[in-house]
């Protein structure tokens, strides 16, 4: 396991490899593009050669960047057009990975907006991801399980199983399980981590597990609310992210926290990290 955070790519991609360098982290998270416009200026020669430089210099594998997708896109959208339009930034987001030697993007399902089906949604978006991977290479598309707030799908195990079940290119396909998402859709990962993940296990399979987003929670277990909390003060408390270090099905992918309070991360990955060393010992 590799531990860092979803660091800011603020005057450019470039930085953000140091920036995770700066925090001691060895994995990070980052966007590649303003994460709030649907078009963004394309990676300059120069973007690319530092970006690459930077993350040499960090000494940070491309298989430990966790890029994540524009908060815009829905893959599921009701409406042909608006789907459309975030396949093709969906696209753009792959090839810009490609750009960088990148390997991993991850991204929320999307959103069925109370105007179709649950069903339906979930059919839009496994259409999505495959028209996506027809159209690009490389990159392994990393579906992020969701606190199923509003109607926003990818709350359930079974959701994740579904899209992953109709991908056509499985090579292509992983998940990113967030601790506070799960949780606060139902899953206690507090009270029965074990029976959780043996659930996780069966409906999807750690094989598919290519992150993980380390988070605490504001809410209650099941409270359907995404609100991420310092390690060890929220609702989940610090023993889940033990039992998460102790398990050792979860294996070599990078661990990356959101968690709301950026001065404290440097601090935050020192604790995980040496829990690593400590059940490693």
């Amino acid at each position: 396991m590799k531990i860092g955070a979803h660091v800011s790519i603020s005057g450019g991609v470039e930085n953000a490899p140091l920036n995770a360098l700066a925090i001691g982290a060895d994995a990070f998270a980052m966007f590649v593009k303003n994460q709030r416009q649907w078009s963004a200026k394309p990676l300059s020669a120069t973007n690319i050669e530092k970006f690459k430089q930077n993350l040499q210099k960090s000494k940070i594998l491309p298989k430990y960047v966790l890029v994540h997708s524009s908060y815009l896109i829905n893959l599921g959208h009701p409406l042909k057009e608006n789907r459309e339009k975030s396949i093709n930034a969906f696209i753009d987001e792959i090839d810009r990975l490609n750009l960088l030697g990148l390997e991993l993007l991850n991204f929320h399902p999307g959103s069925y907006l109370k105007e179709i089906s649950i069903d339906e949604c979930l059919k839009n978006i496994s259409n999505s991801i495959n028209l996506a991977i027809s159209k690009t290479q490389n990159v392994k598309l990393v579906i992020e399980n969701t606190a199923g707030q509003g109607s926003n799908l990818g709350y359930s195990f079974e959701h994740l199983a579904y899209l992953i079940d109709k991908c056509e290119d499985k090579s292509r396909i992983g998940v990113c399980i967030d601790t506070c998402h799960t949780f606060a859709a139902g899953y206690d990962l507090k009270e029965n981590y074990q029976n959780v993940m043996k659930e996780f296990e069966k409906i999807v399979g750690y094989n598919y597990l290519a992150g993980m987003h380390i988070n605490d929670s504001k809410s209650a277990l099941g409270s359907k609310k995404d609100r991420h909390e310092s390690l060890g003060v929220g609702t989940l408390g610090m023993k889940t992210f033990e039992n998460i270090i102790k398990d050792k099905k979860i294996g070599d992918i990078p661990l990356i926290l959101e968690t709301p309070n950026e001065e404290i991360w440097p601090k935050e990955i020192a604790t995980l990290k040496e829990m690593i060393k400590e059940f490693n010992d």
